[in-house]
């Protein structure tokens, strides 16, 4: 009786653990009802593609997956090369990553542009390239085009057209 409860005790509090369980992370199907979330997803990197143009995509897809099933991906800017390391080496590995679920084409994606989330950390901070554009010293400082809109006390106040 005693082997029985230390076994039930064990399967119950070790078990998840030991075969791979995400304990508050997500699996890639999963993601899809998670846009805009920041979230932790746990996948095996099956291989990880380099595109001609530096971009890198982690593929969390088995490959017995059609490309048209695969509905959850992992990509790295090359911008973010020095932030996030040797991508290659994570291939073959099942990660954790903390990221923001986005959508394109229909598929979810979280960025990958930092290392520090494959352990719980947060992307690193991209700013808006047409808000850095715009907001300089030679335009006055303005972030925002005053015919399309206002800065107050609290940001931008945009106005309406026929209201």
């Amino acid at each position: 009786m005693f082997r029985a409860l230390a076994l039930t005790l064990w399967l119950a509090c070790a078990g998840p653990l030991a075969y791979g369980g995400n304990k508050g992370c997500l699996v890639p199907n999963e993601t899809l009802a998670h846009i805009n979330k920041s979230v932790c997803v746990t996948a095996h990197v099956y291989r990880v593609v380099d595109a001609a143009n530096g971009t890198h995509f982690l593929d969390v897809c088995s490959p017995q997956t059609a490309d048209i099933d695969c509905h959850f991906f992992i990509v790295s800017f090359p911008g973010d090369e020095k932030s996030v390391g040797d991508l290659q080496a994570l291939a073959h590995q099942t990660i954790r990553i903390r990221g923001t679920v986005h959508t394109v084409q229909g598929r979810a994606e979280i960025i990958l542009s930092s290392k520090q989330q494959l352990h719980g950390g947060k992307e690193k901070f991209h700013p808006n390239p047409e808000l850095v554009k715009s907001f300089s010293a030679e335009n006055g400082g303005q972030a925002f085009n005053p015919k399309n809109g206002t800065m107050g006390q609290h940001g931008v106040h945009f106005h309406h057209r026929g209201n």
